[in-house]
């Protein structure tokens, strides 16, 4: 079995290199591929991975290239982890929202839409280009905003589901907390890509009892110490969201924070140079420390499942995922992309049945949606127009005003990016 990570001088690599190691009976990979531009970087990381599977024993063979065909070419699947930009452009979607009172965020609001704009044409291309060297590799997108790209991806008939480690985080975290393993564990998980909700945490398996309601009597306080939103509000509505709905719920209060202090992306650059001296160590032989501050969480297990799932592996059969809605939310198109519980094998993904939503969710579900389509149609199309109308439709923005000088910041901070423009 050879898989190829495109993005694979990324810092956070060796997180999916210590999975692929530990996981090496679920997944059972005799060559992985780690494709990247940057050669400095890429020659760093593949010798940490090479160090990493001799200590775990892994008999798998890592090789490096900066050639996407050739590193792609008869893969069994392609896993994308790519940022456009690195971590500067990452700085200016944190940033210049901002400056219209808006949230500056990497995967939602103004600076979400920047990254779905840069990076679509180029997944793109690599997708095209994984077809046409070996049409039945399966692409899992870990690459954001997962919803957008993802959607992209199956619109223009590739094999290709989207990953995301908010779940498997909450299932980690759900499991400590009842004592219990990850996988006696399922959740009621529903929603767009960094817009979900758990609804319910069942153990034992889709139709298990549902423990939420004592989780949250018990463990309330920690749960929302945890997502940065009042434990009130976690009562009162009786679910579990996602941290990034606190964009949503608390932007006025968010905008202020992040007003006053350094943007994610700077912290994230000084870990990376933290990060890549600690890998230049030939005596290093696993992830350090300093890595599960990076973010990204459990990442590695879920891609190895997955991964599994669909080569015909061990991987679990029922995994949430990024994948085409089909009927699932009767409210939303069947080419929208949902993040749920789905069952996945050698064909792909197919969602599970949820709970009948809330309006309160749905109705947000289905704005962001709308939103989703517009941004899409300006990746591939680009146009002023269409972006200007993207950002007016999003939730976190919404009005004339903003959206005109968000329009001329992203294309002025974006334009290297852009082909049209």
């Amino acid at each position: 079995m050879k898989l190829a990570v495109v993005g694979g001088g990324s810092t956070y690599t060796p997180e999916l290199i210590d999975g692929f190691a530990r996981l090496r009976d679920t997944l059972p990979v005799e060559e992985l591929v780690l494709i990247d531009p940057a050669a400095d970087r890429l020659e760093l990381i593949g010798g940490l991975a090479r160090r990493i599977f001799a200590r775990q024993g892994h008999p798998g063979k890592i090789t490096t290239t900066s050639d996407l065909d050739a590193g792609v070419a008869d893969a069994d699947a392609v896993l994308l982890q790519l940022r456009v930009g690195g971590q500067a452009a990452r700085n200016q979607d944190e940033t210049w929202p901002l400056e219209c009172g808006c949230v500056g965020q990497e995967t939602t609001g103004a600076g979400g839409l920047a990254k779905a704009l840069r990076t679509v044409p180029v997944v793109l291309d690599i997708a095209e280009r994984v077809r046409r060297t070996n049409p039945d590799a399966w692409i899992i997108d870990f690459t954001n905003p997962v919803g957008i790209v993802t959607r992209a991806l199956l619109q223009a008939g590739h094999k290709a589901v989207g990953l995301c480690n908010v779940a498997i985080g909450f299932q980690r975290k759900f499991a400590r907390m009842l004592d219990v393993t990850p996988g006696e564990v399922h959740l009621d998980h529903v929603g767009l890509n960094h817009l979900t909700w758990e609804l319910g945490v069942r153990l034992g398996g889709p139709e298990g009892e549902n423990v939420l309601p004592g989780l949250i009597a018990e463990h309330g306080g920690a749960i929302a110490e945890d997502l940065h939103m009042p434990r009130e509000l976690v009562d009162r509505l009786g679910v579990v969201p996602s941290y990034y709905l606190r964009y949503f719920y608390a932007h006025d209060e968010v905008v202020r924070e992040l007003g006053t202090k350094p943007s994610r992306a700077a912290e994230v650059a000084a870990m990376e140079k933290e990060l890549l001296a600690l890998y230049g160590d030939p005596a290093l032989d696993e992830k350090p420390a300093l890595l599960g501050k990076r973010g990204g969480a459990f990442y590695s297990e879920a891609a190895v499942d997955l991964a599994a799932s669909l080569l015909g592996g061990g991987g679990s059969a029922v995994q949430v995922v990024n994948t085409y809605n089909r009927g699932t939310l009767p409210f939303l198109p069947d080419d929208a992309v949902i993040e749920v519980q789905a069952r996945v094998d050698g064909t792909g993904a197919t969602p599970l049945a949820v709970p009948r939503l809330d309006p309160l969710y749905a109705g947000l579900i289905a704005n962001v949606t709308a939103y989703e389509d517009l941004a899409l149609d300006a990746a591939l199309r680009g146009g002023r127009e269409r972006v200007f109308k993207a950002l007016l439709s999003h939730p976190l923005i919404g009005q004339y005003e903003y959206a005109e000088g968000l329009t001329d910041r992203l294309i002025a901070h974006n334009r290297e990016h852009l082909a049209w423009a």
